[in-house]
């Protein structure tokens, strides 16, 4: 028995030392000492009893893991226990502050907010201490604790340095400047010729090419005369629909040639040219054409121009008149030679030399060659290898082709070329300017991307805050009229406010209203996506349907324009464009109408048909089928109901049950509807005729008076038509 106790008694020595070790190693860790395994003996216990010095050391180590304890346990309190920093006065706020954040700047407990936002109309059972506040709670919570607020200062940015390019300075040294050929804009009315005096000009056929024979686009055209002058003509579009095109087309232009039609007279596109070319300060030639018909009357346009301001030689003007014919080609010689003579007059010179200065004409898209411009050179020469900037795109000139598509190597001022190599297709009017080197080209496009992004984020900053305002307004003037009531009242008034949104939340659309029309728009060129978009901004009849621009932008139709208009239940819609068949094919699998037109106002007629089929039809009364007066009243019983019944003689035509009929009393309409049941003594019947006497029950229960009228009739519905009106 005493071997077994002795057993027992270096058992516990052992786990005793095996303790020790273990205290003595976290505390060396904690001191940094190094470690040292301990030598445990199994001597009795007596022993150990016996030595003071053993007891000693245990105690002083001891003491020290303790004293090491406390002192972590102490450092880690101060870490995880942060100050709150007491402010008084006025508190910092930003935007999208959590309740923990808010109470940390103010230097309160997180109580003391929820104190707050008690005078809110915030469910205070979904607020958690990361939750976030609303600005206008804050701001309230602020100021029911008696402190003011201000707004937190952003980082402001580093402010960044204008890398955009520039023209160059107007050099004046005659030395470097050369003559250059005029360039002159065709303007005037939608087919009073334009195109077919260009056409005689340069003896091609561009009108028989023009869809319509109507102009679509701006053309750029060298024409070179017999007497050895080159002049660079820009014909444009006479439709209402392109007067953008017009005023560029004007801006770039040194001389204006107006063709007005001698039988047709000033028109209201002819109005706009003359005040295109006054905003411009442009000289005027005026071409009466057409004047080989035998309605012709040139002396009647003179006179008419004359309200315009625009007064012919013959009159004491300055502006040159010549009587032409753009078809049969007479006078056309006269035409030109007064051309040259006006641009002698005007000494058109410019500098060859230099980095490349121009403006684009016109942009489209080429499946195989990319995005390509027409523009005019004003100065400097454009050769091959040229680095361009134009709006935000650039390009490394690739290749130049003339107006007949043959590739060239240089274009100096004056001379209208297309521009092969652009990263991306710029917008008609762009300013070109050539620059050092590709990198120079990503700089200053990145700089103009960069300004444009911080101005619409000047805009969009503006109508945040006005949104805020109001916003706050509005929160202001309820608050005032629950000012009143406990926080427990308010809830329950801004509960029964809200009950109806509450329990009827709409589910998310899968399809679009039926009442809106989606469109992808698709152009030749960017000047037709303008023109078209132009039309479409003066649509003014949301109320019948809505319209909506989902895309638009150039080249034919593609895979994703079908997406697109899958996804939005729209209508594509495609000018000058083409669509293949897969994509055709995709568009039937899918239900996607692809509507391509050439000529402008035939795709606008269409656009307003497409509107009309969106609109619910109205119902209108057609024609009277028949009248009936009432000569006596009585009733019959149908199991336990009394149903009314009118005994009435027809005067006038006949009483159809299939038809609609209304009952008038003193020349009042007290019910519209169906009979529920005719019958001529007993028999149900479905037509009375005139002189026959029957008797009729209605599908309301309403009685009758003697002399009533009853009155049957044909209801149609017709097609309603957009009240929008386009121009044209």
């Amino acid at each position: 028995m005493n071997r077994g106790l002795l057993l027992r008694f270096e058992n516990l020595v052992q786990l005793r030392g095996a303790c020790r070790q273990l205290r003595a190693l976290s505390s060396r860790k904690v001191c940094g000492a190094p470690w040292k395994p301990v030598q445990l003996s199994a001597r009795p216990v007596g022993s150990l009893l016996l030595h003071p010095q053993l007891r000693q050391k245990d105690r002083s180590i001891s003491a020290a893991l303790s004293q090491c304890r406390h002192l972590a346990t102490k450092e880690e309190t101060k870490k995880k226990k942060k100050k709150i920093p007491l402010m008084r006065g006025e508190v910092e706020i930003r935007q999208k502050m959590t309740v923990e954040e808010l109470a940390q700047a103010m230097g309160k407990d997180i109580d003391h907010i929820y104190e707050a936002l008690l005078y809110t109309d915030i469910n205070l059972d979904s607020i958690e201490p990361d939750s976030i506040l609303h600005e206008d709670h804050v701001k309230m919570i602020v100021q029911k604790s008696g402190m003011k607020y201000k707004s937190a200062k952003l980082k402001e940015e580093k402010e960044r340095k204008n890398t955009d390019a520039v023209k160059r300075q107007v050099v004046s040294y005659p030395a470097v400047l050369t003559p250059r050929p005029p360039v002159v804009t065709i303007l005037g009315h939608v087919d009073h010729g334009k195109t077919t005096l260009l056409d005689s000009l340069r003896k091609t056929q561009v009108a028989s090419m023009e869809a319509g024979g109507i102009t679509q686009h701006i053309g750029a055209f060298l024409v070179h005369m017999p007497s050895g002058e080159k002049i660079t003509f820009l014909d444009t579009p006479g439709h209402a629909a392109f007067s953008a095109m017009r005023a560029r087309g004007t801006n770039v232009t040194d001389i204006v040639i107006l063709v007005v039609a001698a039988e047709d007279g000033v028109m209201q596109q002819t109005i706009e040219s003359i005040q295109h070319a006054k905003n411009a300060g442009v000289p005027l030639i005026l071409a009466i054409n057409k004047c080989d018909k035998p309605e012709a009357d040139p002396e009647r346009v003179k006179k008419e121009l004359l309200a315009h301001d625009v007064v012919c030689e013959e009159f004491g003007g300055d502006v040159q008149a010549v009587n032409i014919s753009a078809l049969k080609g007479e006078n056309l010689m006269v035409l030109a030679e007064a051309t040259v003579a006006l641009a002698e007059m005007l000494e058109l010179k410019a500098d060859a030399t230099g980095l490349v200065e121009g403006t684009v004409i016109e942009s489209r898209k080429d499946k195989g060659k990319g995005p390509l411009t027409t523009a005019i050179i004003q100065r400097g020469t454009l050769r091959k290898g040229c680095v361009l900037v134009a709006g935000k795109t650039w390009a490394k000139v690739r290749f130049l082709f003339d107006e007949n598509g043959k590739a060239v190597d240089a274009a100096s001022p004056g001379i209208p070329v297309e521009i092969m190599g652009w990263k991306e297709s710029p917008s008609a009017g762009d300013e070109i300017l050539e620059v050092e080197s590709e990198q120079r080209a990503q700089e200053v496009v990145a700089w103009r991307t960069y300004a444009e992004q911080q101005e619409k984020m000047k805009k969009e900053l503006e109508v945040i805050e006005a949104k805020q305002k109001e916003h706050r307004l509005e929160y202001e003037k309820k608050q005032q009229k629950l000012g009143h009531l406990t926080w427990r009242q308010r809830k329950a008034v801004l509960y029964k406010a809200n009950k109806h949104v509450m329990f009827s939340r709409p589910k998310e659309r899968t399809e679009m209203d039926e009442n809106t029309l989606s469109l992808i728009v698709k152009g030749d060129v960017d000047g037709s996506v303008e023109a078209i978009l132009s039309i479409l901004d003066s649509y003014d009849c949301d109320d019948e349907c809505k319209l909506d621009i989902v895309y638009f932008g150039m080249g034919d139709i593609s895979e994703n324009d079908i997406s697109l208009a899958e996804a939005f239940n729209g209508v594509i819609f495609g000018f000058s464009v083409k669509a293949n068949e897969s994509i055709k094919k995709l568009a039937d699998k899918k239900g996607i109408k692809i509507k391509l037109h050439n000529i402008i106002y035939k795709l606008i007629e269409d656009l307003k048909d497409e509107l009309n089929s969106r609109l619910p039809p109205t119902v209108l009364y057609f024609f009277l089928v028949g009248e009936a007066s009432v000569l006596d009243t009585f009733s019959v019983t149908v199991g336990k109901n009394k149903i009314p019944v009118a005994g009435c003689r027809v005067h006038k035509g006949l009483l159809d049950r299939k038809m609609k009929f209304k009952l008038i009393r003193n020349r009042d309409v007290i019910w519209k509807g169906c009979l529920s049941s005719l019958k001529h003594h007993k028999d149900d019947v479905q037509v009375i005729k005139t002189g026959m006497d029957c008797g009729l029950s209605l599908d309301k229960n309403l009685e009758f008076n003697i002399g009533d009228e009853i009155v049957c009739y044909e209801e149609k519905e017709v097609q309603q038509t957009t009240s929008w009106d386009p121009g044209f």
